[in-house]
C-alpha cells in the first residue's frame, strides 16, 4: 500500500500477499530506484511469540523524489526464498529476522548471526530441526562464529577486538591479507546487545524515551526524534512550532558535535595533530551549546511525545546564537588548516573508497552515501516540518574515499549553523511556550496500524517502525540506525587497501557498535 510518509497505514489496508510476490515487488521496486527502509518479523497479535509458525513478514520501501512510502506483509510463514543475492540491502535484515524468530530465508548466501546472541531463535530453530539439543545453546552461550577463510600459503589473517586499546565500544574485526593488502574484511558485532526493541514492548510507556536516548548515546537526540515524531503520527498529533524548532536546533548541534569530532579524528589518524587537538576543544564547546539547552551535553531530557520538554528565553538564545557563531568560527578554522594541507589531502585521496553502484547496493545512507555521489537526505526528502532551510542543500561528493566524507562533513558543518542561525534567531521573536503536556506516551494509539518515521541523524537516516495491536498497544517496535546499513560499507571500503589504512577508514565512517547491536 502506498501512502505519503507523514500518514499511518491500518493493517486491514495491507491485504496479506505471498512471499514470492512480495519478493518480485521488492525487486522490482529497488531496480526502479526505491529503497529498501526495514523489513521485519510480525507476529500475530493474538498468537504465543515462539516458533510456532506465527511470524509473517513485513516490509516497508520508500521513494526519496516522489516522499511516499509503501508497506507489505505476508502471512505467517517458517521460511521464505532469500532475496540476499539479488537485493543485498536485505541481507542483513533476513538474517535478523531468522536470529529473531527462527523463519529461515532458504538460499541465504551468508546466513551468519548479526548479533551472537546466546539464547537466539535462530539456535532453537536448528535444534528443533535437528531434532535434539544444540550443545552451544544448552550450555547458554554462542557457537563459534563461522568466519570467512581465504585459503592460501602466503595468506595471513589478522584478529582485532573485540576488546580494543582505547575507550570505545567492543567489536570484532578479521581481516584476511595478502602481504599488507586486505583481501576481504569481516566485521562480527552483537556484544552490546541489550535486546532494546524488546524491552520497548515491555512495561511502562514512560520508560520508551529513556530507552531510545540510549539506543546509541551519541544519537541521543536522533533517536528521541524519531520516537516523538513515531508516536505523534500515530496519535494523530503534530507538535507546536516552535517545538519542531527547538527540535531541530538539537539536531543540528548533535551534528555538529560529532562532525567536528569525526573531522578530528581524521586528522589524528594523519598524524595532522593541530586540527586533532582543537577539535577535540571544539566538540566540546558544541556538547556544552546542548546542556545549555536542556542541561545534558548528549540532549537527555530535551524531547518528549507531543513537543519538547525545555524551552528557552529570548536573552537564551541570543547568548546561545553568539556561541554558536563563536564555536561555529573556530571550526571552520581548524577544518580548514587541515584541508589547505596537501600531505592530509594525499593521504585521504584514493583511500578507502566506495563506488556509487555498491553503495547504492548496500543501502548505505547520510555521509558515507553522499560521498559516493547519493543524494540521499531525510531532512529534504522526508522533512520532518515545514521550516526553511535557506542556502542549505544536499551535500554530494564525488569518489567514496576517505577525502569524499571528509568534504563532505566539512559542507554540512556550513549548513547546520545556518540553520541554527535561522532557528535560534525565529525562535526568540516567536510567543509561546514549547513544552509538551505532561503526558508522555500520546495515548491512546489507534489498534492495528502500522506507522513509520525518518530522522537524518548525523550518521544518516533513522527509522523508527510501530505496529499496534488490537488494543492500541505495541505489538512490534522495530529501529533501524544508520549504523545497521554502513556496517557492510566499512567492510567493502578496506578490499584493496593496506591493512595500515583500517583506522582511517574506520574513523571517516565512525559507526556505532550499540547503535547497530541494539
Amino acid at each position: 500500500m502506498l501512502f505519503d510518509y507523514r500518514d499511518t497505514v491500518p493493517l486491514a489496508g495491507m491485504p496479506p500477499v505471498s512471499v514470492e510476490d512480495l519478493r518480485d515487488h521488492i525487486r522490482a521496486r529497488l531496480a526502479e530506484g526505491w529503497r529498501l527502509l526495514a523489513l521485519f518479523g510480525l507476529p500475530e497479535a493474538d498468537a504465543p511469540r515462539d516458533l510456532s509458525g506465527n511470524i509473517g513478514l513485513c516490509c516497508v520501501l520508500a521513494q526519496d523524489s516522489s516522499h511516499y512510502l509503501e508497506a507489505l506483509r505476508t502471512p505467517p510463514l517458517r521460511g521464505f526464498p532469500s532475496l540476499a543475492a539479488a537485493c543485498p540491502q536485505a541481507q542483513l535484515f533476513e538474517r535478523e529476522i531468522f536470529e529473531q524468530w527462527g523463519v529461515e530465508p532458504l538460499g541465504h548466501p551468508w546466513l551468519k548471526p548479526v548479533r551472537r546472541i546466546p539464547d537466539a531463535a535462530q539456535a532453537q530453530a536448528r535444534t528443533r530441526a535437528a531434532g535434539g539439543p544444540d550443545a552451544a545453546s544448552a550450555a547458554g552461550r554462542a557457537a563459534p562464529y563461522p568466519f570467512y577463510r581465504v585459503r592460501g600459503e602466503e595468506i595471513h589473517e589478522v584478529a582485532v577486538g573485540p576488546v580494543h586499546a582505547g575507550v570505545i565500544e567492543p567489536g570484532h574485526f578479521r581481516f584476511q591479507c595478502y602481504g599488507e593488502n586486505v583481501l576481504h574484511l569481516e566485521i562480527a558485532l552483537g556484544y552490546q546487545h541489550r535486546g532494546l526493541e524488546k524491552l520497548l514492548l515491555e512495561g511502562a510507556a514512560r520508560r520508551r524515551l529513556p530507552l531510545l536516548e540510549c539506543a546509541a548515546g551519541d544519537t541521543t537526540v536522533g533517536h528521541a526524534t524519531a520516537h516523538c515524531v513515531l508516536l505523534e503520527r500515530l496519535a494523530g498529533r503534530v507538535a507546536a512550532p516552535r517545538a519542531q524548532r527547538l527540535r531541530r536546533i538539537g539536531l543540528e548541534l548533535e551534528r555538529l558535535a560529532n562532525h567536528v569530532g569525526d573531522l578530528g579524528a581524521i586528522a589524528g589518524d594523519t598524524g595532522f595533530l593541530p586540527t586533532s587537538s582543537w577539535n577535540g576543544r571544539i566538540r566540546g564547546d558544541f556538547l556544552n551549546l546542548t546542556a545549555s539547552l536542556c542541561g545534558n551535553r548528549f540532549g537527555r531530557g530535551l524531547l518528549r511525545p507531543g513537543g519538547v520538554a525545555c524551552d528557552l528565553a529570548p536573552e537564551q538564545c541570543a547568548d546561545l546564537l553568539a556561541r554558536v557563531r563563536e564555536a561555529g568560527r573556530d571550526a571552520r578554522g581548524a577544518v580548514d588548516v587541515m584541508l589547505h594541507s596537501q600531505s592530509v589531502l594525499e593521504r585521504l585521496a584514493g583511500t578507502g573508497a566506495v563506488d556509487a553502484a555498491t553503495a547504492r547496493a548496500l543501502g548505505l545512507v547520510g555521509p558515507a552515501a553522499r560521498a559516493c555521489g547519493l543524494a540521499l537526505d531525510a531532512r529534504f526528502h522526508f522533512p520532518l516540518a515545514d521550516l526553511p532551510s535557506v542556502g542549505c542543500a544536499v551535500r554530494v561528493a564525488e569518489g567514496g574515499d576517505v577525502l569524499a566524507r571528509t568534504l563532505t562533513r566539512s559542507a554540512e558543518l556550513d549548513d547546520a549553523l545556518r540553520l541554527l542561525e535561522l532557528d535560534l534567531a525565529a525562535l526568540a521573536a516567536m510567543p509561546g511556550n514549547a513544552a509538551a503536556p505532561e503526558a508522555e506516551d500520546c495515548a491512546p494509539l489507534p489498534p492495528d496500524t502500522l506507522g513509520v518515521a525518518q530522522v537524518e541523524g548525523w550518521r544518516g537516516e533513522i527509522c523508527h517502525l510501530a505496529v499496534t495491536d488490537p488494543e492500541g498497544g505495541l505489538l512490534v517496535y522495530k529501529v533501524v540506525d544508520p549504523s545497521f546499513r554502513n556496517w557492510p560499507g566499512l567492510a567493502v571500503a578496506l578490499r584493496g587497501n593496506q591493512i595500515s589504512d583500517f583506522p582511517l577508514c574506520n574513523k571517516s565512517f565512525n559507526l556505532s557498535y550499540c547503535g547497530h547491536d541494539l
